[in-house]
């Protein structure tokens, strides 16, 4: 198993959560980006830099991962793409997509990017607490064990 990581928007409170598990299991761990990142010296972690534009860290995720890998990712659509490539994916809440559930937070994310075409105003994903963070941890230990 490979963990992938949504890097860009992944808060480093959970990036370093995952350079922790990635060394303590000896997993290798890929963080792809559009900008420069920085990251502890490991044979297990490395990053992708990728060029800016609209979804081509994702894009290059989606290619990139093979079935079994694990994808960090708040995105909806790139977690819908992975799971159908057999792939777990987790956001950094915590909360594990799934085949059950992943085309009504899609549906639900496209109602509201409707919304925000249509000039509603709408509030964007509240701070990362301190449980989902706990959240988080927990998840990752779990599908890692």
């Amino acid at each position: 198993m490979n963990i992938w990581v949504d890097a860009d928007a992944c808060p480093q409170i959970i990036k370093e959560i995952l350079f922790r598990a990635a060394i303590r299991k000896q997993l290798k761990l890929i963080l792809v980006a559009n900008q420069a990142l920085t990251i502890p010296p490991s044979p297990y972690i490395s990053k992708l830099q990728v060029t800016s534009g609209f979804d081509v860290a994702d894009d290059k995720i989606i290619q990139s991962v093979t079935e079994g890998d694990l994808v960090i990712t708040a995105d909806i659509p790139l977690a819908d793409a992975v799971i159908s490539k057999g792939c777990l994916a987790i956001n950094p809440r915590g909360e594990l997509y799934t085949e059950q559930n992943i085309k009504h937070r899609l549906t639900l994310r496209n109602i509201g990017h409707e919304l925000r075409s249509a000039g509603v105003k709408t509030k964007g994903p509240a701070r990362l607490s301190e449980k989902e963070v706990r959240s988080f941890a927990n998840a990752l230990d779990r599908i890692l064990r």
